[in-house]
């Protein structure tokens, strides 16, 4: 084979190999989510479904809000599915995510150890209930990562009148399930969604033990990243993602995913 032949030859097999990489990452939907909805176990449930019906493969960045949102805003991502819907109106408003569709919801629940020395067991007050954890400074463990439980955790202290600075409180910048397992090491208190609750419940020496305010409502979103800020994003792609989990089939599936015999979700896609 001549130079120049085997000149052409390589630059074929360079131009082959980059339709064949950019056929796949067309095929790729880049996800960023909450722990949530990872440790819960609800998307490895839905995700086979998903590529059964487009072929699509999802590749799912499990972190708090705050750096789900970050990915999304730095166009590392190609749609966000998030809890905190302050956080989520301002990252749509700034230009960084279009087409916010309503998902599902669950709810938060505030728990403990069995012998509950906060004596906080059936408050239907959350608020109150924070405020005799932190007078008796008893253990209360925080995520401390900006996820969306972390800000509604903060939004429920800002309302309790209290600044979680007593000794007893413990920010560990971590996810869900490695906060829960910590606040069962040590015997405290922590809030989480149900969903992760009743997927690591078993595993926990532990009980809810304030649920049922208003103000423990845990609504998700998903929001496509708005294509005009980059030109790499496999919109169509997460258009589709969106789509699916919003049409009938989805929905009854996230309503149908249960831990234990207990749901985790319900979906409420208008």
């Amino acid at each position: 084979m001549t130079v120049r032949r085997k000149t052409k030859a390589i630059a074929l097999t360079g131009l082959l190999l980059s339709i064949c990489f950019t056929a796949n990452a067309a095929e790729v939907i880049r996800l960023a989510t909450t722990t949530s909805t990872y440790h819960s176990g609800l998307l490895d449930f839905l995700l086979p479904e998903f590529k059964k019906d487009t072929g699509y493969d999802v590749q799912v960045l499990a972190a708090g809000t705050g750096k789900a949102l970050k990915m999304g805003e730095n166009g590392d991502v190609d749609v966000v599915m998030t809890h905190a819907p302050n956080a989520e109106a301002t990252f749509v408003d700034k230009g960084f995510g279009v087409l916010p569709r309503a998902l599902m919801y669950n709810d938060f629940v505030l728990v403990g150890p069995q012998s509950d020395p906060a004596n906080i067991k059936g408050s239907e007050n959350v608020t109150q209930a924070l405020s005799k954890v932190a007078d008796m400074d008893q253990t209360f463990v925080s995520r401390g990562d900006d996820s969306g439980t972390h800000k509604k955790e903060r939004l429920l202290w800002e309302a309790a009148g209290v600044q979680p600075t007593f000794s007893g409180y413990k920010a560990v910048g971590q996810g869900m399930g490695p906060t829960l397992t910590m606040a069962n090491e040590l015997q405290g208190y922590a809030l989480t969604d149900r969903g992760t609750w009743l997927a690591y419940q078993s595993k926990l020496d532990m009980a809810v033990l304030v649920e049922g305010d208003d103000r423990l409502f845990n609504p998700y979103q998903i929001i496509l990243i708005n294509p005009t800020r980059y030109t790499d994003l496999n919109y169509q792609g997460a258009k589709t993602f969106s789509d699916w989990l919003v049409n009938k089939k989805a929905q009854h599936l996230i309503d149908s995913f249960k831990v234990s015999g207990q749901q985790l979700f319900v979906a409420n896609a208008s």
